[in-house]
């Protein structure tokens, strides 16, 4: 199942690989408008237009928008122990810093590296001054809970919260994969820092392959817990909850993040008009087939009947 093999570039072509050019292209150029971009590319605008539509996010703690206000951050997080803050406009990862506990006046990170009230306030600084933004743009510093994963993810992460992100064309689900936090990611689900990707059959909501660093793996690198023994809770909410994000933001190539908290359910995290390619690894499988399928459906259909649709169509 969780095999490894070498590909050539023929094989990849044959098995309809979606590579960066035709990514940008036909997909984001001919089916994202720019002028929808900034729903996007601003997480906080993102949760806003998300809570109007009634979709799950996590709570906001606060925000900062000015250096002047870093001073009050202790104030603000006065009784929470656990919270994440991230940039507004960053990507990739870049600049988010999670907070799982405090032990006397310091902050404990996933890998129990402790902060002081000034690192942070040091980190919120270079958030504002656009030192993570796209653009290097001025940023606002968003502060939301810390979001309690489903314990069904207790040996599949390293102290993070993992996140599962399906790509969404035309409003249809096409390809889903869970990111799970390692000791090399600094507990945050990222691939381009070292989390695993594990691709998910999106009929049944269990594992198809995983992947670290584009190398195929069996086992979380840290916990030894074998990927294929592990199936995703809630999968049934999940799919129509990452359709309607289409829905809300008419960006037809779209990557939708979303977790598990045990007590609410699916969360939507955030939204990404330019999804990365990785996915197609982590499935074992190209994404241009499945593009071109969705191409000759209508586009009037329900949430409900592009979910049926992906799950009869692409459930491997």
């Amino acid at each position: 199942m969780f095999g490894f093999q070498f590909i050539s570039p023929r094989q990849l072509r044959e098995k309809g690989i979606l590579g960066m050019n035709r990514r940008n292209i036909h997909y984001i150029g001919c089916h994202n408008d720019r002028k929808n971009f900034p729903l996007v590319d601003n997480k906080l605008k993102t949760k806003q237009i998300a809570q109007q539509a009634g979709i799950a996010v996590p709570a906001m703690i606060a925000t900062i928008k000015n250096q002047s206000e870093i001073k009050h951050f202790e104030e603000m997080i006065k009784g929470i122990n656990g919270f994440v803050i991230k940039p507004a406009h960053g990507s990739a990862g870049k600049g988010i810093l999670v907070i799982v506990g405090r032990e006397g006046n310091n902050f404990i990170k996933p890998n129990g590296e402790k902060l002081t009230l000034k690192d942070i306030q040091k980190d919120i600084s270079g958030i504002l001054s656009g030192l993570y933004s796209l653009g290097g743009k001025y940023d606002v510093a968003m502060i939301e809970s810390l979001v309690e994963f489903d314990p069904i993810f207790d040996n599949y992460s390293y102290e993070g919260v993992p996140d599962i992100r399906v790509v969404v064309y035309r409003g249809f689900p096409t390809m889903a994969m869970l990111r799970c936090s390692t000791k090399e990611s600094d507990g945050k689900a990222n691939l381009h820092q070292g989390a695993v990707g594990v691709g998910i059959n999106l009929a049944t909501g269990k594992p198809i392959n995983a992947v670290q660093h584009n190398r195929a793996v069996s086992i979380h690198p840290d916990t030894g817990y074998d990927f294929s023994k592990l199936k995703i809770p809630h999968w049934e909410k999940l799919l129509p909850l990452a359709a309607s994000c289409y829905d809300i933001t008419q960006l037809g190539y779209l990557g939708v993040d979303i977790v598990l908290d045990k007590n609410l359910g699916p969360l939507i995290l955030e939204l990404n008009a330019r999804p990365g390619l990785a996915i197609q690894i982590a499935n074992r499988e190209g994404s241009v087939p499945r593009f071109e399928l969705i191409d000759k459906q209508a586009m009037n259909l329900s949430v409900e009947e592009r979910v049926q649709f992906s799950v009869e169509n692409f459930g491997q």
